[in-house]
């Protein structure tokens, strides 16, 4: 099994470029309005296309990997190719104890690589404070605005 994710952007080669260096494989098929990533680790069918109203409107999307020292590969392949926006260790993020980086691609949208430690207690209250941006990165400061 395998998940698709399809996203709306305003400049596909651009695009293209940023995604080639984050998932280090070239896209199965690439037209100047239409791109395909065929991953197969992370397992994802991952398209984009030339915006026709706006580009996506997401809080944040992710890749959750099986290891603190996954994590650390990412970070040291994003540092290397200029991605990496903010790296996060042993954070209490959205009820779970994680370690992740950040990055964001040309139109903004933000990614996290993450890995749980463990689970965190929701004690029954909504974090009011939080809004819904719970754990979207705040680029350029410490913390995340995680909840």
């Amino acid at each position: 099994m395998r998940a698709h994710l399809s996203i709306n952007v305003s400049d596909v080669p651009a695009s293209v470029e940023f995604y080639k260096k984050v998932f280090g494989v070239e896209p199965q098929k690439f037209t100047t309005n239409y791109a395909k990533f065929d991953l197969k680790e992370p397992a994802l069918n991952f398209t984009m296309q030339t915006a026709v109203m706006d580009t996506s409107k997401v809080n944040h999307l992710g890749i959750e990997v099986d290891s603190a020292e996954e994590v650390e590969k990412w970070q040291s392949k994003l540092e290397a190719s200029g991605l990496l926006e903010l790296v996060e260790k042993n954070t209490d993020c959205c009820y779970a104890r994680q370690d992740k980086v950040w990055l964001k691609d040309p139109d903004g949208n933000a990614w996290e690589i993450f890995f749980v430690h463990e689970q965190l207690p929701v004690e029954g209250q909504i974090n009011k404070t939080a809004g819904s941006a719970c754990c979207a990165p705040k680029f350029g400061k410490a913390k995340s605005s995680c909840c």
